[in-house]
């Protein structure tokens, strides 16, 4: 890591070069259609989860006891109140 002033200026010109000859490999570049699937898919599990929360809190002040959320969640009801409690309390 360059410490003095001239050693900045230094590691800036090499890097303006490094910038300057830069050639970019399509083999390495993302496709652009994954990366669309991929941003929408994590948007809309995000939503879901969201969408979980909201009725684990409806649940639970309905008196829905942790054991039978567990199991609509697909887990024990400690594992879903170890998981949701503090989202939705």
């Amino acid at each position: 890591m360059p410490r003095t002033v001239d050693e900045m200026l230094q590691h800036a010109d090499e890097l303006a070069a490094r910038f300057e000859s830069f050639e970019p490999n399509p083999d390495d570049a993302l496709d652009a259609g994954a990366v669309a699937l991929l941003r929408a898919a994590v948007a809309e599990r995000s939503e879901a989860e969201r969408h979980v929360i909201d009725a684990i809190r409806a649940a639970r002040e309905a008196g829905m006891p942790w054991s039978a959320i567990g199991a609509f969640v697909g887990t024990s009801g400690e594992a879903a109140r170890q998981r949701y409690l503090s989202k939705v309390a």
